[in-house]
């Protein structure tokens, strides 16, 4: 079954039919376990859980990054495997360009032009893909620096794909979606990125989020978990609650991170776990399990 497209429609993601669409989704944990990346766990996900789309977090500045001492080719072939897996099992995708510790993303603005005109070429014709230019800016207001970079990456996705959704970061770890009041970005079917960890974003982002909607800001939750905004520490499962009642009763879609069995908060599944796929409930961390079923319910 092939998926329909997407667009923006005001602040909501929509089908081409105009219908609501509301994305339920799971993040990888950059490449660093790419034995997840498969078909069988993709579909544990969409069948357990009823996710129906992952998102692929391509790191561009650690150790064995994309941008830094990392083998491209090899990441690239990890990246359309991904895609193609999610395509096969009518799942959406987002393809993310992970940028963190560079903070800004025109540290290697001419690398992500490269890259976006690569994949968009090669996935032109998969409605399912979508594209997030820019995971976390830091210290790059979103006028001076994000905007400027938007406006030359988003026009090499649009030589081959005129109508793929588009998520755009903002400043300080995707937190500033209000500062893009006034300043959108003349596409119709670009998103812009907001990030909540509940454990310490509260209500000031919640707030900002609420603005950011009220001036018809379209707003794609690209990353988000129950932990403090480490990735680990203690889990607040009753601002999680808000975060997720808030989403709902805007339409907003959301993708939770991570996919691993990494020894912190974050990770869905329990630091002991082996298996990759088909996890009982007892093979989940509290994280996994909690978000398994907002998820369902």
């Amino acid at each position: 079954m092939s998926l329909p497209g997407l667009k923006v429609i005001g602040t909501t993601l929509c089908d081409t039919e105009g219908r609501i669409v509301w994305l339920r989704g799971i993040s990888t944990l950059g490449f660093r376990y790419p034995e997840y990346i498969t078909e069988e766990s993709f579909k544990t996900f969409r069948d357990d859980w009823g996710v129906n789309v992952m998102r692929l977090a391509l790191y561009t500045d650690e150790k064995g990054g994309y941008c830094t001492d990392g083998d491209k080719e090899e990441l690239k072939q990890i990246m359309i495997r991904g895609v193609e897996i999610a395509k096969n099992l009518s799942m959406y995708v987002i393809v993310d360009w992970h940028i963190l510790r560079e903070k800004s993303p025109m540290v290697y603005k001419d690398e992500a032009i490269r890259f976006f005109d690569e994949m968009s070429e090669r996935f032109a014709d998969c409605p399912n893909v979508i594209y997030e230019i820019c995971n976390e800016p830091q210290e790059s207001p979103f006028g001076q620096v994000i905007r400027p970079y938007a406006l030359e990456v988003i026009p090499v996705i649009r030589r081959h794909s005129k109508d793929a959704v588009i998520i755009v970061g903002t400043d300080n770890w995707s937190q500033d979606v209000d500062d893009v009041i006034g300043q959108q970005i003349d596409d119709k079917n670009v998103m812009y990125a907001l990030h909540f960890y509940a454990a310490t974003h509260q209500g000031k982002l919640i707030k900002k989020a609420q603005t950011a909607l009220d001036n018809g800001i379209p707003v794609f939750i690209s990353e988000c978990s129950i932990c403090d905004a480490s990735g680990d520490g203690r889990i607040d499962t009753e601002w999680g609650k808000k975060w997720i009642d808030f989403a709902d009763a805007n339409n907003m879609s959301y993708i939770v991170w991570n996919l691993s069995n990494k020894d912190e908060s974050s990770s869905i599944l329990k630091s002991g776990t082996t298996s990759l796929s088909h996890w009982s409930d007892g093979e989940y961390s509290e994280t996994g399990l909690w978000f398994k079923q907002m998820i369902r319910g």
